[in-house]
């Protein structure tokens, strides 16, 4: 097995390279022979995407928020009387006949 040295890094790709490597709990070292490995077509990237985008808002919700939260949605839990479908259900199959319609 060869060794190599990678000369010139930005600081700004270390810094997201040691951030991505703290996060999938690994070393930056494993994570650059991953990223390589993907890249070349040796290994092929693993579909599991992990988004962390909304992580900001995780606990932040009161009592309150989830009440209204609920009544806001709650019509999504009716059913229809004519057809026995749920408002989902209804959305759904508009939505592929309009697809299938196209």
């Amino acid at each position: 097995m060869a060794t190599m040295t990678l000369r010139n890094i930005d600081d700004r790709i270390y810094a997201a390279l040691k951030e991505k490597a703290w996060k999938e709990g690994t070393s930056v070292n494993a994570l650059m022979l991953k990223l390589l490995k993907e890249s070349l077509g040796i290994d092929k990237k693993k579909r599991g995407v992990v988004y962390d985008d909304l992580d900001h808002l995780a606990g932040t919700w009161s009592n309150k928020d989830a009440v209204e939260l609920e009544q806001a949605t709650s019509v999504f839990e009716k059913v229809d009387e004519e057809s026995g479908n749920s408002v989902l259900t209804w959305i759904s199959q508009t939505r592929t006949k309009r697809i299938c319609a196209t």
